[in-house]
């Protein structure tokens, strides 16, 4: 069976426009014959012409339009016989089985969906898919992957319509499109499952689902393409286009950001405080301006710390007296 995968059509097609003119040819010539013969009374030439009728009648089922990036899969009788990719306007045998379908590039936009990080933080994330069919892998798309079969209702009312060709066309990418889905929402939950959230809860050094995006694309990218292989599916680009942290923890994470956010800020004051004191110590012995033993040091170095470390604006406190006082 792998000789006669994703072949191009070999069989007999012809310029739809001249096949459409000689089949109608035909039963024009055919309808002529009925009414000449009816005037000779001869029954073979009636029969010859209405054998003429229904094979011109039957070869006006044989004209197809294949537009740009669209395909069709033949198959004669269940048999596969190739895939027709030539643009235009195409005559082929009217009792090949025509299978449509499109190479064109398609989104998914998938809704975010909660799942579990490496640290069992429950997230929120979500995907943007491009994708398409291959055309070297046609066979794939159409015969790997089972379509349901559609429904289609009729109702009595003359205003509404049911256009039951377009439905049916459309049940086989529709198929692909939901085949897409589920495994581009089975490789996000495993992307996302091996990594944490973010570099608070991940060790130092390791990817994170926030701070390496590219990485985490690139390694989604072929997670999907390994799944969609067998589709004939080729994954022209995916993006995590939603990140969070699931309602139920976000308000909890949220104080916690706030305070490394603090513990952060703090470290930067106490480190430029004391950067602040040791200056000031050092240039008031440096000129000579005050002499400061330890203790007075150490009372100093007190009183600065609390005033450049202070949430609120010292009040300052005028000495009239001596250093001792």
């Amino acid at each position: 069976m792998e000789k006669n995968l994703n072949t191009e059509y070999k069989g007999f097609k012809a310029n739809g426009f001249f096949m459409l003119f000689v089949s109608l040819a035909i039963i024009a010539g055919s309808i002529w014959g009925i009414i000449y013969s009816a005037n000779l009374n001869s029954t073979l030439m009636v029969i010859g012409s209405i054998i003429g009728v229904i094979i011109g009648s039957v070869m006006l089922c044989g004209p197809m339009v294949i537009e740009p990036n669209q395909a069709r899969v033949m198959v004669f009788f269940g048999k596969y016989r190739g895939n027709l990719l030539d643009e235009g306007f195409w005559w082929v045998n009217p009792f090949m089985s025509v299978k449509k379908i499109s190479l064109r590039a398609r989104n998914l936009n998938a809704d975010p969906i909660k799942v579990n990080d490496k640290m069992g933080n429950p997230i929120m994330i979500g995907l943007v898919l491009v994708w398409k069919v291959k055309a070297n892998e046609i066979y794939k798309a159409i015969f790997n992957i089972d379509a349901p079969k559609q429904v289609i209702t009729t109702t009595t009312d003359a205003n509404k319509q049911v256009n039951i060709n377009a439905a049916m066309s459309d049940t086989r990418m529709d198929a692909l499109a939901n085949f897409v889905a589920v495994q581009s929402d089975a490789a996000l939950r495993q992307v996302a499952g091996n990594y944490a959230y973010d570099n608070n809860a991940a060790i130092e050094g390791e990817l994170t689902l926030r701070s390496n995006a590219d990485e985490i694309n690139d390694e989604l990218e072929q997670k999907l393409a390994e799944r969609l292989k067998m589709a004939g599916i080729e994954v022209v680009e995916a993006r995590i286009n939603y990140l969070a942290y699931a309602p139920e923890i976000a308000a909890v994470m949220l104080r916690r950001q706030q305070a490394d956010a603090i513990i952060s800020a703090r470290e930067k004051i106490v480190e430029g405080a004391v950067s602040m004191v040791k200056m000031a110590i050092d240039q008031l012995s440096e000129k000579e301006i005050v002499e400061l033993d330890e203790e007075r040091k150490a009372a100093m170095v007190s009183n600065l710390l609390v005033v450049l470390c202070s949430d609120e604006s010292a009040q300052p406190v005028v000495n009239a007296g001596t250093l001792h006082h």
